[in-house]
């Protein structure tokens, strides 16, 4: 066989050989090709977004996400931007149809050269196509759908519609997904904003979002940021002396914080079930809804401080209980390695930490935290009294006053400061056992400012303010007061604050006794409403309720908002139904709001992804009236009572605050209203109280229910969570007096009596009554009292 004829049929066996395999690859181009995703799907592109809570000012207080995505249209986005991010990761971009065979070959040179894969030869619009369209595995037969999808994705959409897709869909680090979210991330600025410094360090991210994430490598960011600008100067986008001004240039990285507003936690908890209730889950984690709510940022962080402030008070007065635990030398050294590995420096003042007792240094307790040292001095642990430092191994004792600490001892303390030399000033804490509440509302729109439902959302996320229902005490005493001034009684009437009895037979027909007393078991005779009710005489409150009855007081409270179930006995004078403290204050609104019960609002609008409104407060917002899917959240007031009767409960609970139980209230300095509450064994304490634009409610007790402790009422456990509260929260409000009606009557009266009085009387007070209900008789000098007992004396003859 001649030289010619072996070549020949070699050139045909290749011939055959490439035409075979161009059959099988068009074979396998079109089975796969069948099984692909359309790539039509991608012009609707929805990707998961970032649902959005805001505050009543439209600044962010929280948000929801499986993926923290902003999308922004490409027009918003730097030129620079994008540029940098199609020099480093595709640099013929602008000139292929999806596929780059130049960059294939080179990276697989590459590859083979090092043994292993160190450089991948997608494009942009291959990696959309893995993103969006396939799976993340590493296989030839992925690799040939992504180039299929590829050049699919060019014939049917515009570069810029793919640049959208990606630069809104990459995972650039740090649970960011897409440019904008980067942006904020690392350097807390919209993306439009961003210099060119920037734009380099965030195209540097795809690679390896970890290994040059600014946060954790910034050396390894720059590195990255010098070969994004190399590219670039290749690619003829920038000029050397602009990328020399961009290596220069110092990058300011600001660690994103978490966007949960802090003490926000229980509020933005409980729209989150509103939504998912609604909405459901997938659309609330990937929806994109932005939920414009009532919280004010700044009340709600006074209202937070102002729980734990006051639940840390308490608890210091229940006395110290010793240390968190006790460690060997050993565990210490372990325990403060440990910290240490997890401190990112100093621990900052006001936090609070645990530190280990290393021995006593000039009357102070020397504590360690991780590698820092800190000073507990006598003066910062003078709630515990005197401490002594015991050797290590020593059991602790803690007697009132009187505290022994053994070296290793666990403490709680609290960085009160940071001192030039390094060291910390630190006070001696425990942590609350007991639990609080406040909530805040508008009266005139029952808008919610502002919810605490516990001392620490991460340790319990039981909402006390709308969950926990509790024995109200004194506090439900205005709506017994209130029914009666709408029976006939005014604040001047006068009923005898003496002893009862009440018989009766349980149910094992044995005959029982119910005598109740006033909190500090005296009785003062006849006494007027007004005075009854500002120091919360309890006998009055019962003589009261039994004379109106008790059915009409329940539809009476029901009218005002109290929704849970109420007994039917004498014994609701004294708040012997459990309420919670969102219902109460719902109540007192009544009084606050010259009658007209608000009903509570957390939501005035929620907006879809597309800016369309889904729900909303305001009917303008729906001219045409609600769509499919539109909801107008109807809210509106109800007229439960007279201005007459809410105005003069309101001012009888001025007196309360200015001579009764609520006096400690008069610290704020402006016309308030408020009611102390406090059930039997001090079991719970409350006070409720507002100024005419803010009312808050404030509770305090044990989950298990126990009592707070000797003389632990509502004037000492609770009403300093309200002002201190208040005394942040009214700082933007001016002082006004609560708005007098135009019916009300102001007359000279006897106190004695609760009848008229001349002018130049020895004895008067200047009365407030709802029209047509001043006495109209007066009373004599010699006049008194009788001895009988009844309920109202101005009915009476004399």
């Amino acid at each position: 066989m001649n030289h010619s004829r072996v070549l020949r049929i070699g050139l045909l066996a290749l011939a055959g050989l490439f035409i075979g395999g161009l059959i099988c690859l068009a074979a396998a181009y079109l089975y796969v090709s069948a099984t692909l995703p359309k790539v039509d799907t991608l012009a609707d592109y929805r990707p998961p977004v970032i649902t959005r809570i805001l505050g009543d000012d439209g600044m962010p207080v929280a948000e929801f996400a499986r993926e923290r995505r902003i999308v922004v249209p490409v027009s918003g986005m730097p030129q620079q931007l994008i540029q940098a991010f199609v020099a480093a990761e595709d640099n013929n971009f602008f000139n292929h149809q999806g596929i780059d065979l130049t960059s294939i070959a080179r990276a697989a040179l590459k590859n083979l050269l090092a043994g292993g894969i160190v450089q991948g030869g997608s494009t942009i619009t291959q990696q959309v196509a893995k993103s969006l369209l396939l799976t993340p595995e590493r296989k030839f037969s992925r690799k040939f759908k992504e180039a299929i999808l590829a050049w699919r994705m060019e014939k049917k959409l515009s570069k810029e519609e793919i640049l959208y897709l990606y630069l809104n869909q990459i995972y650039l680090g740090h649970g960011a997904y897409g440019v904008q979210a980067a942006s904020e991330n690392y350097f807390a600025k919209n993306v439009e904003q961003l210099s060119l410094a920037e734009c380099a360090v965030l195209a540097g991210l795809p690679r390896a979002p970890s290994r040059y994430s600014p946060y954790q490598n910034l050396a390894k960011a720059k590195e990255r940021q010098r070969y994004v600008l190399g590219r670039m100067i290749d690619e003829g986008y920038i000029t050397e002396q602009e990328a020399a001004e961009a290596m220069a240039e110092e990058l300011v990285v600001h660690p994103r914080l978490s966007p949960q507003v802090p003490g926000a936690a229980y509020f933005t908890e409980q729209v989150r079930r509103y939504l998912e209730a609604r909405y459901g889950q997938e659309m609330v984690l990937d929806g994109g809804l932005q939920v414009h709510t009532t919280i004010n940022r700044t009340m709600q962080q006074a209202a937070q401080q102002a729980v734990q402030e006051n639940l840390r008070s308490h608890d210091r007065r229940r006395g110290y209980r010793g240390p968190q635990r006790t460690l060997s030398a050993e565990e210490e050294k372990a325990f403060l390695a440990d910290q240490d590995a997890v401190l990112n420096g100093p621990p900052s003042a006001g936090s609070l930490i645990e530190g280990v007792l290393a021995r006593s240094q000039d009357g102070s307790l020397l504590v360690r935290i991780g590698s820092y040292t800190g000073l507990v001095s006598s003066k910062d642990a003078a709630w515990v009294g005197s401490v002594q430092v015991l050797d290590r191994g020593k059991e602790a004792i803690v007697k009132r006053g009187k505290v022994r600490l053994p070296v290793g001892s666990v403490l709680l303390v609290r960085v009160e400061q940071k001192l030039e030399d390094g060291s910390l000033r630190l006070s001696l804490q425990q942590q609350p056992e007991a639990q609080g509440a406040l909530v805040a509302l508008d009266p005139l729109t029952g808008y919610v400012k502002a919810m605490v439902g516990g001392y620490d959302f991460n340790q319990s996320q039981f909402n006390r303010a709308i969950q926990s229902h509790r024995l109200p005490g004194s506090a439900f005493k205005p709506i017994i007061y209130a029914a009666a001034l709408d029976k006939g009684y005014t604040p001047a009437s006068i009923v005898l604050d003496t002893p009862l009895i009440y018989r009766d037979k349980d149910e094992q027909g044995e005959e029982t006794e119910w005598k109740p007393k006033n909190y500090k078991g005296e009785f003062t005779g006849a006494t007027s409403l007004r005075t009854a009710l500002s120091h919360s005489y309890n006998v009055v409150t019962v003589k009261i309720l039994q004379d109106i009855g008790v059915r009409y007081a329940i539809g009476y409270a029901k009218k005002l908002g109290i929704e849970s179930p109420l007994n039917n006995d004498l014994t609701l004078a004294l708040g012997s139904s459990a309420v919670s403290p969102l219902e109460l204050a719902t109540a007192y609104c009544s009084f606050a709001n010259g009658g007209v019960r608000p009903t509570p609002v957390y939501i005035t609008k929620i907006l879809d992804r597309d800016g369309r409104i889904l729900e909303s407060v305001d009917p303008a917002d729906f001219p045409d009236g609600p769509q499919e899917g539109q909801k107008l959240i109807v809210k509106s007031p109800e007229r439960v009572i007279s201005p007459e009767t809410s105005y003069l409960v309101t001012n009888i609970l001025e007196s309360a605050v200015r001579e009764g139980t609520g006096v400690r209230a008069r610290a704020l300095g402006r016309p308030v209203a408020g009611k102390t509450g406090t059930t039997n064994d001090q079991k719970d304490a409350w006070f409720v109280g507002y100024v005419p634009q803010l009312l808050a409610v404030s509770w305090i007790g044990y989950d298990q229910e126990r009592s707070l402790g000797p003389r632990e009422t509502g004037a000492r456990a609770a009403l300093p969570a309200w002002l201190t509260f208040m005394e942040q929260a009214a700082k933007g409000l001016p002082a006004e007096d609560f708005p007098v009606p135009d019916g009300i009557e102001f007359r000279p009266i006897d106190p004695r009596t609760g009848l008229l009085a001349p002018e130049d009387s020895r004895q008067i007070i200047i009365e407030a009554f709802a029209p047509g209900t001043a006495p109209t008789r007066y009373a004599l000098e010699s006049t008194k009292p009788s001895a009988q007992d009844f309920f109202k004396l101005d009915m009476e003859d004399f």
